[in-house]
């Protein structure tokens, strides 16, 4: 059964829905424990106290914020829920938007939006009325220690919640800009355009796979047998120097698409002959 991240409120207007927070996505990957070669044994990390010069326990462990060269101020977790706001259990929906104008840069994490019983239909009236009418929502709420600013949009079974990066979160970055100084030929757009439309197809998540994690739990696997890891060899991609030849040349390399079937002919009875007889066998 999964685990809840987040319970409380969400208000929309003077209706009060409870709801449950889920996360909906969570990275998978292949992870390595430190091993100590010469033995072979697992490492374990211990917490080492310099000044007492000595592993110390977890329960002597408190939180301490760093406000100069070792100095801290010391807090404790009631004096940390004395300061939470208001959104730590309850998220006001302040305004709605249009889904297409909120910048995918912005979205963090995605969890599952879920009603409790006493709240499904009001959760249902939301989720209908935004699926209706196309806005997402835009609230805030407070956890793991901080608060975010969250949308809530429509999907296909109930209501989705994305934190966001606030605007001072995104990096700007120099090097990520227009140049002026470069022009595409219109003939070179009409090709590229041509490769997209080559390429273009319905999002259909489920054909795309961490292949990088296959192929290590393949190595992981053929070590473990005593067999030899065959070693994957990059391609090598050379600079385009000649964009048109290159998009000429991606043209003529398209995967063929498969042409529409036919409707499919009966062959299980023969067929009729209309105004004609069956011409009599010889003999």
């Amino acid at each position: 059964m999964a685990s809840t991240v987040w319970k409380g409120y969400i208000t929309f207007g003077l209706i009060t829905i409870p709801v449950r927070l889920y996360a909906a996505a969570r990275t998978e990957r292949i992870s390595f424990n430190q091993i100590h070669g010469p033995c072979g044994s697992r490492i374990k990390q211990q917490t080492l106290c310099p000044r007492c010069d000595r592993v110390i326990e977890r329960s002597e462990l408190i939180k301490g914020y760093e406000i100069s060269k070792d100095r801290y101020v010391i807090v404790n977790d009631e004096e940390i829920k004395s300061v939470a706001p208001p959104t730590s259990d309850n998220m006001e929906i302040h305004e709605f938007v249009r889904a297409e104008g909120i910048d995918p840069i912005y979205f963090d994490a995605s969890y599952f939006m879920v009603p409790e019983e006493a709240g499904k239909k009001a959760y249902y009236l939301l989720f209908q009325t935004m699926k209706k009418s196309g806005f997402s929502a835009i609230a805030k709420i407070t956890m793991h220690q901080r608060e975010f600013t969250i949308v809530v949009r429509p999907h296909a079974d109930g209501l989705l919640l994305h934190t966001m990066f606030y605007p001072e979160e995104v990096r700007e970055i120099p090097e990520f800009r227009r140049d002026e100084n470069i022009q595409v030929k219109p003939q070179e757009i009409a090709l590229a355009e041509k490769l997209v439309e080559g390429l273009a197809a319905d999002f259909e998540p489920s054909k795309y796979h961490d292949e990088y994690q296959g192929r290590l739990m393949q190595m992981i696997q053929a070590k473990d047998e005593g067999q030899g890891v065959t070693e994957e060899v990059p391609k090598h991609r050379a600079p385009v120097i000649d964009l048109m030849q290159a998009l000429q040349k991606s043209l003529g390399e398209l995967p063929r698409k498969p042409a529409s079937k036919a409707e499919p002919t009966d062959i299980s009875a023969p067929k009729k002959t209309v105004g004609k007889r069956p011409r009599a066998a010889n003999g």
